[in-house]
């Protein structure tokens, strides 16, 4: 079978399967990150939040959000039951596909999860896919991770790179440190901590990222802050250059 063939199954989004409940989860969550946002969210993702027609009141129907994702950008959400393997998620990545879940947290669990569910996924993720600069960058670390599958040191360093941009980066603008972190995002206990003068901030160095070793069971207390993200984009050269000289090649 080819790595294809073996992949998670998607499913498809059944919105008439979302309860009262999933809707004022979403309604709350939304609510609250939005409030913080509003100042602190960096200025492409609230522009993305009103071009893929976010709200309040309405769970994202995936074939909308994919409609106009395709038009911008040409990338999607592919809908999976759960966490994706990371061989798997990468390799999608390269194929400007990011995988999301379709289900919402219960009431009790609005500030923790085990796993991702769409709160993250898609109010998290989905809106920087319509950034030229982002897509070219994420689609660039799933196909570095493709290309260096197998070798374990290059794919923890790629994965130290996902962890301290797409996921818990900050950007300045304007003179403010504004987030861009689909964690940061997604999570009002991580967004809390980011906006305050515990964590340590500094400025984004492929090398030093890249050699950083993280922890995905707490608040973080390091963050990234890019340029813009041209940076991210322009960094590629300097992350190849580094991956190689991990790999012996």
């Amino acid at each position: 079978m080819t790595p294809s063939e073996n992949r998670i199954k998607p499913l498809q989004q059944v919105y008439s399967n979302y309860t009262s409940e999933d809707f004022a989860v979403w309604e709350l969550l939304y609510n609250r990150q939005m409030d913080l946002l509003i100042k602190h969210g960096c200025g492409d993702y609230l522009k993305a939040v009103n071009e893929i027609k976010f709200s309040a009141q309405v769970i994202p129907d995936f074939e909308k959000t994919n409609a106009v994702l395709q038009a911008l950008t040409g990338w999607k959400l592919r809908t999976v039951p759960c966490l994706c393997p990371p061989n798997e998620f990468f390799e999608l990545l390269s194929e400007k596909t990011f995988t999301a879940t379709c289900w919402l947290r219960k009431m009790s669990e609005l500030d923790y999860i085990e796993e991702p569910d769409m709160f993250h996924d898609v109010f998290g993720h989905a809106p920087l896919i319509t950034n030229v600069d982002y897509c070219t960058f994420f689609q660039s670390i799933g196909s570095l991770a493709k290309q260096y599958q197998g070798n374990e040191k290059a794919i923890q360093m790629i994965e130290r790179l996902y962890w301290f941009t797409i996921e818990f980066g900050l950007i300045y603008e304007e003179g403010e440190t504004k987030i861009y972190g689909a964690g940061i995002i997604s999570s009002k206990g991580e967004l809390l901590n980011a906006l305050s003068n515990q964590p340590v901030k500094k400025d984004f160095t492929v090398n030093e990222v890249m050699l950083h070793d993280f922890r995905n069971d707490v608040i973080q207390n390091e963050y990234y802050v890019i340029q813009d993200y041209s940076q991210l984009k322009n960094s590629l050269g300097e992350i190849e250059a580094l991956l190689k000289e991990v790999a012996g090649q």
